[in-house]
């Protein structure tokens, strides 16, 4: 429990490293046995789910415990060794208090360069409610999306992929449920760019619905025999990219086509037959 000095409801500061780690610090003085808690989110959605003191501890949990950092403020520590699921993990204290945010320094997750193979990123956002919580990516291999350059008809990506390299048969993937294009990749090491023609995809989902939005996952195949590697960019502080980035839209008598990102930032291409 938290014994807040002038606030009712707890508010957290946040400091990132680039390391994947977060400090949280709260203003109240906590009992000797006090801990902040996240909790995975069912559902992905925003809003905060609901959770009970009582609740049993399992996977989707886990407690942080408070020490006293000076002051009439309390302190708990996500180290990046600690393992997070890849979600939305909202805050509350161990009375089943929900968390709100406060200053958020997020200044080391900006131009992230992973150091290792497995790429964790976890980034504190308020929700739509006014909950503090933590967007947590786990991805091994990672393809990080970069520049997006754009031609009459097209728009090519470029990225870096972590945790592996582009070998003997790599492709990138445009992915409509069971249908899959394939598209030729240019790799420099670790570097990786292809182009998506828009009319191709068109082709390719002919005898779609007129007016129905289609929305074509990006994917990077690093080798013929290789699991394909969702194309997403997730290395900075933008927890959710789908209404931050808007790119050209691409119009024909048949389709209207552009680049965007889902909520979960994974980079697609929204195709709407006329």
């Amino acid at each position: 429990m938290i014994v807040p000095t002038e606030r009712r409801t707890p508010r957290a500061d946040c400091i990132a490293d680039s390391a994947g780690g977060i400090t949280f610090d709260i203003a109240g003085v906590a009992a000797p046995d006090a801990v902040l808690v996240l909790r995975r989110r069912e559902g992905g959605g925003d809003g905060g789910g609901a959770f009970g003191a009582g609740d049993p501890e399992d996977a989707g949990t886990v407690r942080l415990p408070l020490t006293p950092a000076g002051g009439d403020h309390s302190r708990a520590a996500l180290p990046s060794t600690v393992v997070l699921a890849e979600g939305h993990w909202d805050a509350y204290t161990d009375d089943g208090i929900a968390v709100e945010p406060g200053i958020r320094d997020l200044r080391a997750l900006i131009d992230r360069v992973p150091s290792a193979g497995r790429v964790a990123v976890r980034v504190p956002y308020p929700t739509a409610d006014g909950r503090l919580a933590v967007r947590c990516w786990l991805r091994e291999p990672h393809a990080e999306a970069g520049d997006l350059g754009f031609e009459q008809g097209s728009c090519t990506v470029e990225g870096v992929l972590y945790g592996a390299r582009p070998g003997e048969g790599a492709v990138a993937e445009a992915r409509l449920g069971n249908t899959v294009h394939r598209m030729p990749l240019t790799a420099d090491g670790a570097g990786f760019a292809f182009t998506v023609a828009y009319a191709a995809l068109a082709e390719a989902s002919a005898g779609a619905p007129a007016g129905q939005p289609q929305l074509w996952t990006l994917w990077l195949r690093p080798a013929e025999a290789v699991d394909p590697v969702r194309v997403s960019r997730i290395l900075d502080d933008v927890w959710d990219r789908s209404t931050v980035f808007v790119y050209p839209v691409h119009e024909t008598e048949d389709y209207r086509a552009t680049p965007c990102y889902t909520a979960g930032n994974d980079l697609c291409v929204r195709l709407t037959p006329a």
